[in-house]
Formats: C-alpha cells, structure tokens, sequence
C-alpha cells in the first residue's frame, strides 16, 4: 500500500516538472518582451513667422468736443427772432437769434446827436481862441483871455472824443442784438423761444450750446508704468490713435495723440491722455465712451507664433516645437508682447519652427504627436489690426 500511494504522488509532480521545462525551452526562450509603441498624439500646430508686430497700449476713453459755447445774450431786449434748428450744423458767425434792437438804435442816435452838438461848441471855441489871439497882438484882450478860450477848445475836444467813445459803445450794444455763432458746430436743444425777454445778467437763461465735433478730442487714460514709453515714442514723432467702439469690433476713427497730462492721477495710478481726430464722418459724439488703442511702435521683422502656443512651466514661458521625426521638443522662450492671438518672441524660436498651438496637455519632452488641423488659424491678426499695422 506503502508503494502504491507513492507512485500516485510521483506522477503529478513529474507532470509539473516536464510542462515547466516544456515551456522554458520552447519557441519563446531567449526572446525579451518589446514595450508596446505609445501611440501618436493628436496636435494641431503652426509655423513661427516673420513679420511686422504693430505694438499697442489701450485705454477706455470718453469722446469731448473740441471746443463747447454756450450762447447766452449780452443785452437785454426782447427775442424777436430764433434762426437755428436744433441739431443744425452751424459756421462761425452765423446768425442765431436777434434781439429787438430799435432801443439801441436810439441809443446809437442820441450819442450821434450829443457828438454833433459838441463838435459845434467845439468849432466856434476854436473860432473865439483864433480872435483872441488877433487882439492880443493888438492889446485888445489879455494873456489870461487867451490861456481860458485855449482850455476851453481842450475841454470840447475832450468832450468829443468821449462822444466817440459813447458812439462806438452804442454801436457795439447795437451789434449784440444780432446774436451769432463764435464757433463752427453743431446746435444742440433750444433752451429758450422766441418772444421771451433775454437779459445778459441772467446766468440760467442760455440760448443754446454749440459743440465743435470737427475735429474732436478723446480723452483716455493709461497706466503710469508705460508713461516713459509714450513720451520718449512722442520725441520721435506724432503717435497714432484708434477710437473702437465698447466691444472692439468697429473702427470709429483714426487720430494723433495730442498731448500727454502734466501730472499722474495719484489715487488710480493712470494717467490722461488727449488726441485729436478729425471726425468727418461724425462717427465720434461728445460723451461717448471708446476703447482706444495707442499705436506705441512697430517691431519689424519679427518672430511671432499664435499666443496659445506659449504655455507657463515651473522655469518660465516654453513651446513645444516639433522636430522633423515628429517628436516634440520642450524649448524655453522669452516672449516681448501678445495681442490679439499673436505673441512677439524675443528668445527661442525661429521663423518655419513648428510650434505646437492644440493638444499640449496630452504632450512631453520627446512624445510623437500626429499633426492635424484646428478649427481656425491661429495667431492672426484681424482685418483692422492688419491694416493698423500697415498704417
């Protein structure tokens, strides 16, 4: 029995024996297993290009008239006459209103009347003085006679001159009955009518306000760190200004800046600016609000890639560049500006790289990635920001 159960336990254990030589030295032996080949990642990628790289400040702004009037009478009298629309675009000396104006021409006429009377009494004193001076020669009269008639013809010669002077004040009041335009603009609302009685001491009773819009201002605001830039690019010459609409979209006009404020806003930080456009389309209306954007300078010749292919590591801004057995390279950039969907590089990267701008988060240093295309090109300018630059 003793024998018996120990040939049933020698016939497993040989069969263990000889399935594990069978496969040790079967087919596979010698044969060292292959990591399996990681598949490529889908990216989508862009050439590093050369070109010219407008650099811009912006700023929100508020649209001024370049100059604002409010037309209010200089005498008193009844308004005869309003000779305006309201919204009318108006030239400098253009009729406006007119004032009742007989009460000065009698004004004008009594200092006329008064000028003549005075002028005779003046002829006839020169007259006595010439007779007087006759008979001193012949010591008919005195010294003193003559040195009385003589004051008097300076006297009446004084006389008259003031009644030129009231003679030119009453044509002067005269001439503020005819109310006119000081500026070229446009009119506002009508703030007051016809048959109202106007009176210069009245500081609540304008007649209207004229607001010049060609040319107009904008005045914006930018922070105080890029003033050092702004002034030394104005020492190079006149910079140019774009006014936008809120959502940046639209052009309104294109216009120089005119001056730099003489002093920092403490409590923002900003600091105003002013420029001047010429507005013959009238796109720009006193009180709007723009976005503004400074053209500062243009970089030319440049190496510029489309923003979302500069990506933020531990050591800095870096791309992934692609290399011709399609394995990505993790390169360390620098970059200068990025607007509008396009970075400046300074450090890098040079013009036909191929960059990397989808997909990243999927990548390493050396990974194989499959080059696709985006949905959109990428790190484009817009129409309006190419022809920007072109300006």
């Amino acid at each position: 029995m003793v024998r018996r159960a120990a040939w049933l336990l020698l016939v497993p254990l040989a069969a263990v024996v000889c399935l594990g030589w069978y496969f040790r030295s079967g087919p596979s032996a010698g044969v060292t297993p292959q990591r399996p080949v990681a598949p490529s990642v889908p990216v989508a990628a862009a050439l590093a290009e050369r070109r010219d790289f407008p650099i811009f400040l912006t700023g929100l702004g508020a649209v001024q008239a370049y100059n604002i009037v409010t037309v209010k009478a200089r005498v008193d009298g009844h308004l005869e006459k309003v000779a305006f629309v309201e919204g009318q675009t108006v030239s400098e000396g253009e009729v406006l209103a007119q004032i009742d104006p007989r009460p000065f021409q009698a004004l004008l006429a009594q200092a006329r009347a008064t000028k003549m009377r005075d002028e005779a009494q003046l002829a006839n004193a020169r007259l006595d003085l010439e007779r007087t001076k006759t008979l001193i020669v012949r010591e008919f009269a005195t010294r003193q006679t003559a040195d009385t008639q003589r004051a008097q013809v300076a006297q009446l010669e004084a006389t008259v001159q003031g009644d030129q002077a009231a003679i030119e004040n009453a044509e002067v009041q005269l001439g503020y009955t005819t109310i006119v335009s000081p500026i070229a603009g446009r009119t506002g609302i009508r703030l007051i009518d016809k048959g109202n009685i106007v009176r210069a001491t009245d500081t609540n009773n304008a007649l209207v306000v004229i607001t010049q819009v060609q040319p107009i201002s904008v005045i914006f605001t930018l922070p105080q760190d890029v003033l050092g830039d702004v002034v030394r690019e104005m020492s190079r010459g006149p910079l140019k200004v774009f006014a936008h609409n809120r959502d940046g979209a639209t052009q309104l006009g294109e216009g120089i800046l005119a001056l730099v404020d003489n002093q920092v806003d403490a409590a923002t930080g900003t600091i105003r600016l002013k420029a001047t456009f010429e507005n013959a389309d009238n796109a720009l209306w006193p009180g709007q609000f723009v976005n503004v954007r400074l053209l500062l300078r243009t970089r030319t010749e440049v190496v510029t890639v489309p923003a979302q292919a500069v990506q933020q590591g531990p050591n800095g801004a870096f791309a992934y560049v692609i290399k011709p057995d399609q394995s990505v390279e993790q390169r360390t950039v620098k970059v200068g500006y990025t607007r509008e969907g396009s970075s400046l590089i300074e450090e890098g990267l040079k013009p036909s790289d191929q960059v990397v701008v989808e997909g990243q988060y999927k990548l390493r240093a050396g990974a194989r990635v499959q080059v696709g295309r985006s949905d959109k090109p990428p790190g484009r300018m817009s129409s309006a920001s190419q022809q920007d630059a072109a300006k």
